[in-house]
């Protein structure tokens, strides 16, 4: 049974960097060298079963790299009178599906008192 998790490629990967320090484009290139060895079908079962386990972790890290960005995203909240754009920053706290689509609600509902007669032109 090889030793290198990683299909022979240099450094095995429990040797690589923790998942931590790794930056989004490495998590994502390990994890397409992972998807790869598991494609190419050469892997023994425990050695499959190793990377599968590894790659999950990867996309996890690569999951939580774009929650941290995304959360740095401003959101458009609105246009005021003179037309320029209304932002408010990404609330960390607003992580529960309820509290998003209820922010949603009120920002959808902040634009519909721009034509008060219901009429389309």
């Amino acid at each position: 049974m090889d030793s290198n998790p990683a299909g022979g490629k240099g450094q095995p990967m429990g040797k690589k960097k923790p998942q931590q320090e790794l930056t989004f484009e490495q998590a994502l290139e390990g994890l397409e060298e992972i998807v790869a060895q598991l494609e190419n079908g050469q892997l023994g079962l425990s050695e499959a079963l190793e990377c599968y386990q590894q790659g999950v972790g990867l996309l996890k890290h690569c999951h939580e790299a774009l929650a941290g960005a995304e959360r740095k995203i401003e959101l458009l909240t609105g246009v005021d009178t003179d037309g320029n754009p209304i932002t408010e920053e990404f609330e960390d706290e607003q992580s529960t599906l309820q509290e998003k689509q209820a922010s949603r609600s009120r920002r959808r509902s902040a634009g519909e008192d721009i034509d008060e007669s219901g009429d389309l032109f």
